[in-house]
């Protein structure tokens, strides 16, 4: 509690520097608390990231500075990942030109689809040049690897916790995670979000056991008995595994897909504007406790718009 008076406090303080600056959070948005510390963060992160865009041009053409073509792309590439659409759009330039870094046109297309989702106007003309978009994403823009997933959460303290007649599914979809490099706090998260662990479950859509299975996805994922409980589960798994590859690692994405399926997120550009699937997300969250998760690239290739899904979703517009 003393840590989040002092974050709010400190908060309190940046915004009115903020503001005393003509910054761009509303002065409206103060009469809110929760609105005006995210309107606040916004600030912050955009200010910070055009910051770290006018270094980056400064050491890219040595004004006032070292011309240093390198750090000019490393500066580029953070202010990218804060959601500095100019920096997209000239990281992806020194790419396709080989300008400080060697020439590569799957980057530069990447840079350039993410520049242009967010509407910058030369972006899609530059990707004329360099190709479709191809899902090769920058080392600079990759989710560090998350060595330790759920610090201090115990599935078997939680299953313990759970009825009788639960605890064996969940020991069940615990021990099966592990096959699909799947946290197993994500995947029981999931199972009790469908079903409750209920094997015999069957929704209105014909959703059925303890993954909530419909049809298409069941013969998707080969499950030939989707009420057996560990090919059910296994089936479930598999598909969340491919979700995890399809939408890099952003659980709050994954989840909506399989909630409201994968082609729903694509066509929303994030998590659709479904009161089950948003209910849905928030509870795999709220169990989560953090957005990325671990994923293999080779399941799947990346949803078409996945790099500006994760920045949208990083910056808290995905869910």
């Amino acid at each position: 509690m003393g840590r989040g008076l002092r974050l709010s406090r400190s908060l309190q303080l940046l915004g009115a520097a903020l503001l005393a600056t003509a910054s761009q959070v509303s002065i409206a948005a103060k009469d809110d608390p929760a609105a005006f510390e995210a309107a606040l963060l916004e600030a912050v992160f955009s200010d910070h990231a055009r910051y770290l865009a006018d270094l980056a041009v400064a050491h890219e053409h040595g004004e006032g500075v070292e011309r240093e073509p390198a750090r000019a792309a490393a500066l580029y590439c953070e202010s990218a990942r804060l959601g500095n659409v100019e920096a997209m759009y000239s990281l992806g330039w020194m790419y396709a030109n080989g300008r400080g870094l060697e020439r590569n046109d799957a980057y530069a297309g990447t840079l350039f689809a993410m520049a242009a989702f967010f509407g910058h106007p030369q972006a899609d003309r530059m990707r004329r040049y360099t190709g479709d978009y191809e899902g090769a994403v920058p080392d600079c823009l990759q989710p560090p690897p998350d060595e330790s997933p759920d610090p201090g959460w115990s599935a078997e303290a939680y299953i313990a916790a759970l009825s009788v007649q639960r605890q064996h599914l969940a020991r069940l979809v615990v021990n099966l995670s592990a096959d699909y490099a799947i946290s197993p706090r994500l995947a029981l998260a999931i199972a009790l979000t469908e079903s409750n662990l209920d094997a015999d479950a069957v929704s209105s859509k014909n959703a059925m056991g303890v993954m909530q299975l419909i049809p298409d996805t069941a013969a998707r994922f080969n499950v030939r008995k989707p009420f057996d409980p560990e090919e059910n589960i296994r089936g479930g798994l598999a598909y969340l595994r491919w979700l995890l590859a399809y939408f890099r690692g952003d659980i709050a994405l994954a989840a909506a897909g399989y909630n409201a399926g994968e082609r729903a997120v694509d066509r929303y550009r994030g998590v659709p504007p479904y009161a089950e699937t948003q209910a849905y997300v928030a509870r795999i969250l709220a169990f989560m406790q953090r957005r990325k998760h671990a994923y293999d690239s080779r399941v799947t290739e990346p949803s078409p718009v996945a790099p500006a899904l994760q920045l949208v979703s990083e910056r808290g517009g995905g869910s």
